[in-house]
């Protein structure tokens, strides 16, 4: 799959959105399908780029005070979008460290897995190494990636595309950094999401001696913050950790799918740093889930820090089933 680059996305849609779709009309006669409306601003996002040209990968970058640059999305619609007339459920996918939305979709073929489906992919932005949080300190200007998610990107996706805006009309999943900001969104804001997915995603702040704290702080310093940290350094906001970790939320997983994978035999060394404390937080969190009673669908399998297909694809589809129906 080609991945949209900023540098070729130059064509601007009028207000009208894409030419309307031709459908086939009762008795056989071409009536005109509902136009699918360009996107606007608000929530405090301003479009500053944008392409709409293709029939399913829409882009787009904005201005906000929430983010010391802008930002962008990619917006993954269903195949009958601009003709159907339907509502459909939303899956958030967040990418990981080191990546960016660009290339995670092109990485792992989320347009290909998702053909045919009646799901809309929302893959935002969310820093090299945001970790889905409003820092406690920032040298590098405003970095705060939960707020942009959460109360500017949720709300302009629900506000432009046909969506279910509740709680069984949206999934939220991601790999390793983005996996653990799926879980942290999915208890921290309890009535969004009715599906969470981690795959590789550390599941507990606190756990391996506060590893994933230690790995975010020193991660978002040295790439993210020009030395500034999501939790402090060197004294932690406790506060701010509690309340985002997966493991200390364990009750606001219930009624909700969860979906987890962690590797067991990380191949590399950078693999077996992140994987092994991986594991290790995603069975302290899976123990925690049976304490109280909350199902669950995990996985351990060979190998080490990196996006699975066929899990993905089996997340994609579980999601389809959980969520309402197109």
């Amino acid at each position: 799959m080609t991945a949209h680059h900023p540098s070729r996305r130059n064509i601007l849609k009028s207000a009208g959105g894409l030419t309307a779709a031709l459908a086939l009309g009762a008795g056989g006669v071409l009536a005109a399908a509902p136009t699918a409306a360009a996107a606007g601003d608000g929530f405090g996002l301003r479009i500053v780029d944008r392409n709409e040209s293709d029939p399913r990968m829409w882009y787009y970058r904005f201005q906000t005070d929430a983010i010391g640059w802008n930002p962008g999305v990619n917006v993954l619609l269903p195949d009958d979008y601009h003709w159907s007339g339907r509502t459909y459920p939303v899956l958030y996918l967040l990418h990981g460290g080191l990546e960016d939305f660009i290339t995670f979709d092109a990485h792992h073929d989320i347009r290909g897995l998702t053909a045919g489906k009646r799901l809309i992919v929302v893959m935002p932005d969310g820093g090299r190494a945001g970790w889905y949080s409003n820092p406690v300190s920032s040298a590098a200007g405003p970095r705060n990636w939960e707020h942009f998610h959460m109360a500017q990107l949720l709300p302009w996706v629900e506000a432009n595309f046909r969506t279910y805006a509740e709680y069984d009309g949206r999934a939220v999943s991601g790999f390793s950094m983005g996996g653990f900001g799926a879980l942290k969104y999915a208890a921290k804001y309890y009535g969004h999401f009715a599906s969470v997915s981690a795959h590789s995603g550390p599941a507990s702040l606190r756990g391996s001696n506060g590893a994933v704290t230690h790995w975010a702080n020193l991660s978002s310093a040295a790439v993210e913050l020009n030395g500034g940290s999501v939790y402090g350094m060197p004294f932690w906001d406790e506060a701010r950790v509690s309340a985002d970790n997966p493991i200390q939320r364990i009750e606001s997983y219930r009624h909700k799918r969860v979906f987890l994978v962690a590797g067991t035999s990380p191949e590399d060394i950078q693999g077996y740093a992140n994987e092994t404390v991986v594991l290790e937080t995603q069975r302290e969190f899976k123990w925690n889930l049976d304490r109280v009673g909350i199902p669950h669908e995990s996985y351990e399998l060979p190998g080490g820090h990196y996006v699975r297909r066929d899990m993905l694809e089996r997340d994609i589809n579980g999601v389809v089933d959980r969520l309402r129906k197109a």
